[in-house]
């Protein structure tokens, strides 16, 4: 009881931070939609549609789009095409729909809100260990305001996710490698990018391996090794399922097609292919629709987090660079952006670079805040009526 108490005590800055943000932001966030319902125009297409007296109305946009598909999953298991959608996040749905009802769309959203607030206290406690409260606090300030953060609080695999990584780099980075290899695996069977961690936690093993300055027992190291490639079985058990069901360990990859997202998955199409055709959709679509505004946001996203995620190297922030290079770059070579503003959410080391620049130059920390909260506020409102976004 007594080391319970003292560690509330420890972390009592960072609850009182995070608790102060998430609660400011979610407040923004059922204001907004609040106000969308009222007078914004709707688009029926893409509209939560499991509509009935138990699921709470101020929810049901909370659903919209992939939310359906996770909410189909959890309630009748995986059905035509609904392979490309990773199990854990739907399982967890199923396991909590008896608590909270509603067809599962209040567990789901509780799933989320859960995680996203431990996914912020743990992100604050990880970057605390190499830099000042102020580079932090801003860091997580940052990624509340990106445009797509509302997804973190919708029925999409995004808070999970993003918990479940910064507790592999947390546990790894605090040399509690076990639970590092633990966390990856449950983030591998959650979305696909998790097998990247993988390799993040070799680079991050092989650092510590090597660092001088701290004393770790060299033999205790090479012991830790295996906990690595538990990272692995998430994705791996996952596609044993899709055998043994389907007759395709890979039905998740070749399902893709059938969305028509305009995702290649018969072959690799490398970047600069990738960037020359947003060059001529930026110049061939018409200006005046969603449409273009969306392929400007995907391919804003595309040349900024390049850039950044570049950086991260140069910074010598190993692992953090290769697990956010790979997480960027394996769905582009799809041949398309398509979601990318959306999957960026959870490189936080991005988020880290941009606070440390702001530090640096006044003119960021004004013009980041002026160009995302406006756009935070427009995605979230065309998100809720059912336009897509990404």
């Amino acid at each position: 009881m007594k080391s319970i108490k003292k560690w509330f005590k420890n972390n009592k800055e960072t609850f009182k931070f995070v608790s102060i943000a998430f609660v400011i932001w979610q407040i923004a966030l059922m204001l907004i939609i609040f106000l969308a319902n009222k007078y914004a125009p709707t688009s029926n297409q893409y509209l939560y549609t499991e509509k009935n007296l138990l699921s709470p109305v101020w929810l049901w946009n909370r659903a919209n789009f992939d939310g359906m598909h996770y909410l189909s999953i959890a309630k009748n298991g995986y059905s035509l095409y609904q392979q490309a959608f990773f199990p854990l996040y739907p399982k967890l749905i199923h396991w909590l729909t008896p608590i909270f009802g509603s067809q599962g769309l209040v567990a789901g959203w509780t799933i989320n809100l859960l995680s996203f607030y431990l996914a912020l206290f743990f992100l604050y406690k990880l970057l605390a260990m190499d830099f000042s409260l102020r580079i932090v606090k801003r860091a997580i300030v940052y990624l509340l305001l990106f445009p797509t953060a509302f997804f973190f609080s919708m029925v999409y695999t995004e808070a999970l996710f993003f918990l479940l990584i910064v507790l592999t780099f947390y546990m790894a980075k605090t040399h509690r490698w076990w639970l590092a290899g633990i966390f990856g695996a449950l983030a591998s069977a959650t979305r696909l990018p998790g097998i990247f961690l993988l390799a993040a936690l070799a680079v991050e093993w092989w650092c510590q391996y090597q660092d001088k300055k701290k004393k770790i027992e060299k033999k205790k190291m090479i012991n830790l090794l295996p906990s690595i490639l538990l990272v692995s079985l998430g994705l791996l058990f996952y596609m044993r399922y899709l055998f043994v069901n389907y007759g395709d360990s890979l039905l998740f990859a070749h399902v893709q097609a059938y969305f028509a997202a305009g995702r290649e998955t018969s072959r690799i199409i490398l970047l600069y292919q990738v960037f020359w055709r947003y060059f001529k959709m930026l110049i061939t679509v018409d200006r005046g629709t969603l449409t273009y505004f969306v392929v400007v946001m995907e391919f804003l996203t595309a040349v900024s987090f390049s850039g950044i995620v570049i950086a991260t190297y140069f910074k010598r922030w190993y692992s953090y660079f290769i697990f956010s290079f790979l997480a960027f770059l394996a769905p582009t070579l799809t041949g398309t952006f398509l979601s990318l503003p959306r999957f960026v959410l959870v490189l936080f080391p991005a988020f880290i670079l941009l606070s440390i620049w702001a530090d640096k130059h006044r003119w960021l920390r004004i013009i980041y805040p002026l160009l995302t909260i406006p756009l935070l506020i427009f995605c979230l409102v065309l998100f809720t009526r059912g336009y897509w976004i990404s």
